[in-house]
């Protein structure tokens, strides 16, 4: 079997590769392009990649042999998982093996901005000997925000702690009690901004986070504050950063990741002095590389050599016949969270999801795991997997439990799934039609649909009264929006009613707020599956 090394990895996990006789890995000595790639890719079975190389959907097509991406890193922006599903190839990456060295790394750019190390010894370099322009300030009583507390995240509030910080942060999924153990406030945004002496940034790149550290943010902060981003860029919005401390608002920051890596010649941060700035060295400590490098090599050879799969982030770990067994069921439950995330509050006590008449007796673990993997990806993006799912529900103090059901129903096999929030309640139920080959939604909260789980949702509940799926239409209509499947449930004649309609296209904000000011309507909602 072919295995390429397109990035610098760890020559530990490289030996490991070359000692299997089976494999013959070859190693490339620089970053390549995508056309460089492709005439390089075609007989490979493996390729093992970091942050550099940029495993696109062409390469992955053009790889027809290839089985198996594997990622020396935890985070997978510069591989198309889309594309490698699609042509059933896996993808492995490395969770955990740089959290240790990210959160030292953010706390080494937090004392160094406290003190002004970096700037302190560029004077010296220059021969300077200028004590009063560097003075800093104590870490000591300091309030720090800690936006995300994920792995990272917690391990930077556990140091901020032992230095005596007062630790505010800002995680909309984190349970109180996890909270409590940490020994940290969580707090809305407003109050981090208001408050913080120093804030840091641990969440993954979402549509949501993108940019959510802007000139309005920043308005909004202490003056003087200084700000950290060792996590994704593109969450701080660099021109908005750059007017801030310029007119002062922000005292400083200490920057490991852009927007564009590696910067464009002409940016702005690189010439002010309160700025420092490292080239995105998050994970570079040799542990943390070793680790990885080996965690990687050993992946991929279980995978090639035993059809073990295990830190996937687009397959559950299971063997090949057992995963063709529960495909279906993994697909159906990933969709049901997803729907349930978009659906429930953010903070939530407990989700229990229970199997019912064939569906209890599959493997339930990886069904499971891919139905919170749905659920959780609103929170952590692109950073939860199949692997590591149940570590992350019980960081944010999600209890997860699992009930097999022998209540005869309307269907001979079915999935529920409900999530609890201060004694409420949000659940959403799935089965299969035509030997599970067209999975549906057919409950939600306890009342019966019909809805194809996939792409566009509208949901939205209603007065029962004549006319109105024809008002629906016609402002669907009116925005090019096209519906290609509609369910309709009310509860009496005249009552009330739940519609959910797939479309083709996200529809407008304009055409929402329009069908919310009609007093027959309420809840409209959009759900991407």
């Amino acid at each position: 079997m072919n295995i390429l090394v397109c990035d610098p990895v760890s020559p530990k996990g490289i030996a490991l590769l070359q000692q299997h006789q089976d494999f013959k890995v070859s190693v490339l000595n620089r970053r390549h392009s995508e056309e460089e790639l492709l005439p390089l890719v075609g007989e490979m079975d493996a390729l093992v990649v970091r942050s550099e190389t940029k495993i696109t959907r062409k390469v992955i097509e053009a790889a027809t042999r290839l089985k198996v991406v594997g990622r020396a890193g935890v985070g997978v922006d510069n591989v198309d998982v889309e594309a490698a599903t699609q042509n059933g190839v896996v993808v492995m990456n490395t969770p955990g093996g740089n959290t240790i060295s990210t959160a030292e790394l953010t706390f080494s750019m937090l004392m160094a901005l406290a003190r002004k190390i970096p700037q302190a010894n560029m004077s010296m370099k220059a021969g300077e000997w200028n004590r009063k322009a560097f003075q800093g300030v104590e870490l000591f009583n300091k309030v720090i925000g800690v936006i995300g507390l994920g792995r990272i995240g917690t391990e930077v509030a556990k140091r901020a702690v032992a230095f005596g910080m007062k630790v505010l942060a800002y995680d909309p999924y984190l349970a109180p009690a996890r909270a409590k153990a940490l020994q940290v406030e969580v707090v809305e945004l407003d109050k981090i901004y208001a408050q913080s002496d120093f804030i840091t940034v641990h969440v993954p790149m979402t549509d949501e986070a993108k940019g959510m550290i802007n000139a309005e943010a920043f308005a909004k902060m202490k003056r003087g504050v200084r700000i950290m981003n060792c996590a994704r860029g593109g969450i701080i919005n660099e021109t908005d950063l750059a007017a801030a401390i310029q007119s002062g608002q922000v005292a400083g920051a200490a920057l490991d990741v852009y927007e564009v890596e590696p910067p464009p010649a002409q940016f702005a941060l690189r010439d002010l002095p309160q700025v420092i700035m490292t080239p995105h060295l998050g994970a570079s400590t040799s542990e943390a590389q070793e680790n990885v490098g080996i965690e990687v090599a050993e992946a991929i050879t279980d995978f090639l050599v035993n059809g073990t799969i295990r830190n996937a982030v687009n397959l559950p770990n299971l063997d090949a016949k057992t995963h063709e067994l529960v495909r279906p069921y993994v697909n159906l439950a990933e969709k049901l969270g997803r729907l349930l995330a978009q659906l429930a509050p953010k903070q939530n006590e407990r989700i229990v999801v229970t199997y019912g008449g064939k569906a209890s007796e599959m493997p339930t673990d990886p069904i499971t795991r891919s139905l919170l993997k749905g659920f959780l990806q609103v929170v952590a993006g692109d950073d939860v997997n199949y692997i590591n799912v149940m570590m992350l529900a019980s960081s944010l103090g999600l209890l997860v439990e699992e009930i097999k059901s022998n209540e005869e129903t309307d269907f001979s096999e079915w999935l529920h799934v409900a999530v609890y929030h201060n004694g409420q309640k949000i659940s959403v139920g799935g089965t299969f039609f035509s030997a599970r080959n067209h999975p549906r939604i057919v409950r939600l909260n306890s009342c019966p649909v019909e809805i194809v789980p996939q792409g566009v949702l509208f949901l939205m509940n209603n007065k029962d009264r004549p006319g109105i799926v024809g008002q629906i239409g016609s402002l669907m209509s009116q925005y090019k929006i096209n519906i290609a499947n509609m369910s309709l449930n009310r509860d009496i004649a005249g009552g009330q009613a739940l519609t959910v309609l797939n479309l083709d296209s996200v529809p407008p904000a304009e055409l929402l707020n329009q069908l919310q000011k009609d007093p027959d309507i309420s809840n409209v909602r959009v759900v991407k599956l």
